[in-house]
């Protein structure tokens, strides 16, 4: 996996590139690795660390001998320079980036800081929005049964004129409580009455019964005495 970096907006942007699998994992690594140590870009070609290299021993060599070669040595130490300046030139840039990539990874560690804490805050107020629904589906509920009972009462007729019926009713049961106490008198009057009657018919009864027998024996006795008298009479 190759890294690079590009300005975007006048900032510096890491662009991970799709990892390209040419040589093994391992040995990928190793090469990425090596290439970061010597500062080399590509396969092929001296890595710019041993031509460094090359220039500061060219420079040495040429200082440790024992000749007039000052012209020699100060075009080896300028072209050794300017190696150096030549390999510190990508350090410098690796360097940009380093610190490019160390900025974004603040920031984006503060973005990250900042959406967790937006999302436990939204996950608050969902909670709290939870609590309020709950809250307002009990409160309309109330309201739906306090509104059901005010149709029914209003259904209802005026407290005056349900007393009115009220009182109505109460003095029509007591008109029936009395008219029905009367009558149960007059009942028991009547019993009273009938009983009576009935007495005085089975009295009649007997007196009249009695009256036949002693007019059936009245009959009898004087037909007993005519009888007596006519007998001897025809005798003679």
């Amino acid at each position: 996996m190759s890294v690079k970096a590009r300005r975007i907006s006048g900032r510096l942007e890491t662009v991970v590139a799709k990892p390209t699998y040419a040589f093994d994992p391992v040995d990928d690594d190793k090469i990425i690795r090596n290439r970061l140590l010597t500062r080399t870009t590509t396969t092929r070609g001296e890595p710019p660390l041993k031509k460094l290299q090359k220039k500061f021993t060219s420079f040495v060599l040429e200082v440790d001998k024992e000749e007039d070669n000052y012209a020699e040595c100060n075009r080896l130490a300028k072209a050794f320079l300017q190696e150096l300046t030549t390999f510190e030139i990508p350090l410098l840039k690796s360097q940009a980036v380093v610190e490019a990539n160390v900025r974004e990874k603040e920031s984006f560690d503060e973005v990250k800081v900042e959406t967790e804490r937006q999302i436990m805050q939204a996950k608050g107020e969902i909670e709290e929005l939870k609590r309020q629904l709950e809250e307002s589906k009990i409160e309309r509920q109330h309201k739906e049964e306090c509104e059901t009972i005010r149709k029914l009462i209003s259904a209802q007729p005026p407290r005056a004129e349900t007393e009115k019926v009220i009182a109505e009713l109460k003095r029509e049961i007591a008109e029936l409580e009395a008219e029905s106490t009367a009558s149960w008198r007059l009942l028991e009057l009547r019993k009273k009455q009938f009983a009576l009657l009935l007495h005085v018919v089975d009295e009649l009864q007997n007196t009249m019964e009695d009256e036949q027998k002693s007019l059936v024996d009245e009959i009898r006795t004087a037909v007993e005495d005519q009888r007596n008298t006519t007998e001897p009479m025809s005798v003679d």
